[in-house]
């Protein structure tokens, strides 16, 4: 009778705590960040060879090094502090591009504008 009883008493207990242990609220997530991942960029600095309206990419060279570059609507093109549309952009212009390589294409995320430093020579 002891054994029975103890039995009922343990069920109970068990039954007790497992109803507590489920109406626990699970510890809250951490909040998913909405800003994407900083990427970090790589850098060109040349002078554009070429554009292309309609495939939206400009060409960059430097030296003997040429690059590719594709225009997205997120690419800051920036003069000095301004913004400037992509239709500012013309061969011969001297530009630092901040890119990331997606799928085997260079995609430009900031271009900036400069003119080019004049060698002491010169002066």
């Amino acid at each position: 009778m002891k054994k029975t009883i103890l039995l009922v008493v343990m069920l109970t207990l068990v039954a007790f705590v497992s109803g507590a242990i489920a109406q626990q609220k699970p510890a809250p997530a951490a909040p998913a960040s909405t800003a994407p991942a900083k990427v970090k960029l790589e850098k060109f600095i040349g002078a554009i060879k070429s554009v292309d309206a309609m495939g939206k990419s400009i060409v960059v060279t430097k030296g003997k090094e040429e690059k590719t570059f594709v225009i997205t609507n997120d690419t800051k093109i920036t003069k000095g502090k301004a913004a400037i549309k992509f239709e500012d952009l013309k061969a011969g212009v001297h530009v630092h591009v901040g890119y990331k390589t997606e799928m085997d294409k260079n995609v430009a995320a900031t271009i900036q504008t400069y003119a080019p430093k004049a060698h002491p020579s010169e002066k």
